[in-house]
């Protein structure tokens, strides 16, 4: 079976901003469908709010037929009127939050000049300015990438890129930073904590650490349009405007691949809309993921195979000073959930060059989980969970 966490689905308040975010949380969505596709049996994590942010950058710079490309994979347009606005609010919206830091990067090579209306769009759209680097110097322009990362990600990920990932080729880094840190609203209590058996994808049971606690939750019953049963389960955060859903499949037999493939921000909102409160009985997993990806194959099957090609990219309106395409889209989440909280951490970029009795509920197979933040509905972070690690 599959297991899938939807790791950090944030949402602020919907007003304004709402399409955006939901088309944003659906393009994450289908990106992390992609990937789970080629990893059935494996543990992912992800986040989608990290990917649109990059390549929401990288669309800013788009002309000609790598824009409508990107427009249509992505379902939005930065570059359309007002959409730059929604985009800096979101941004500011969901940093507010406390425990959550959001940041956004530029490195571009220092003799390359930007298009003013680019160092523009991305002033307004992600209140960032482009830092002049040496690629000429890649492994000196790695370390000074893996510092900002780490500094934006509380020291999470000390080494985000590694030594050979740039070259003197490389001539722009896109850059995404999702830092959060969130205690439950209801701790588990430790002394609950025993060891179970945990049902892996593959048939096979390994022992985990299992945390218990009982309480009301936001709970539901639901059906895929392909008659799959699951459930649902609300766990907050202190402060309720974030919260984790995970999502299991009745019958231990199906594959998680059954429900990330039916995830869309409306069927989210239907969720949100239909959980009643009960009391329950939670036993979940402490677990920790790490995930390392290279998004290219699941953007190429997503139609944006254009964008990684010299001859046929299309980045003018970035710079006028050499032909630009995508080499690689990076993203690496970090993942920690115990009796106390959550911790996550995710760094993406494109990297451009020019050449995720009480009623019991127990976790002990493959499932879904997602972490929202309640207001806009954005994923920040997404997974899915197979193994006990």
């Amino acid at each position: 079976m599959l297991c899938v966490y939807i790791f950090l689905l944030l949402t602020l308040s919907r007003v304004g901003m709402s399409s955006l975010q939901d088309k944003q949380t659906d393009f994450g969505l289908k990106v992390f469908s992609q990937l789970a596709k080629d990893s059935v049996d494996q543990n992912v994590a992800f986040s989608p709010y990290g990917v649109a942010s990059v390549l929401a950058m990288a669309q800013l710079g788009a002309a000609g037929n790598t824009r409508k490309a990107l427009n249509t994979a992505m379902g939005f347009s930065l570059q359309e009127r007002g959409m730059s606005r929604q985009q800096r609010l979101l941004q500011r919206d969901l940093s507010s939050e406390d425990g959550v830091e959001i940041a956004s990067g530029v490195m571009v090579e220092r003799k390359m000049s930007l298009e003013k209306r680019y160092r523009r769009a991305l002033s307004k759209a992600f209140q960032t300015h482009p830092h002049q680097m040496d690629f000429t110097k890649p492994d000196q322009a790695v370390d000074i990438i893996n510092s900002w990362v780490s500094d934006h990600t509380a020291g999470s990920i000390p080494e985000f890129l590694a030594s050979g990932t740039l070259s003197d080729e490389t001539r722009l880094v896109l850059l995404n930073a999702l830092h959060f840190q969130g205690l439950w609203k209801v701790p588990f209590d430790p002394k609950l904590t025993q060891e179970r058996m945990f049902h892996c994808a593959n048939g096979s049971t390994v022992p985990v650490h299992m945390m218990r606690l009982t309480n009301r939750f936001n709970y539901g019953e639901f059906v895929t349009a392909d008659g799959v049963d699951y459930d649902v389960i609300e766990v907050p955060y202190e402060g309720d405007s974030l919260s984790m859903l995970l999502v299991s499949p009745f019958e231990p037999e199906v594959s998680l691949s059954a429900l990330s493939g039916d995830l869309s921000s409306q069927r989210i909102q239907q969720w949100r809309a239909e959980l009643r409160n009960v009391k329950r009985q939670l036993a979940m997993p402490r677990f920790t993921l790490n995930s390392e990806v290279n998004l290219k194959t699941a953007l190429f099957n997503m139609g944006l195979g254009s964008m990684f090609n010299l001859a046929t990219a299309d980045f003018t309106r970035i710079t006028a000073d050499e032909r630009l395409c995508v080499s690689k889209v990076l993203q690496t989440v970090k993942i920690e959930v115990n009796e106390q909280g959550t911790k996550g951490a995710a760094a993406t970029a494109a990297v451009m060059f020019s050449r995720m009795a009480v009623e019991e509920i127990t976790l002990d197979r493959p499932f879904l989980f997602l972490i929202q933040h309640k207001h806009t509905g954005a994923v920040l972070f997404m997974g899915q969970f197979n193994n006990p690690l």
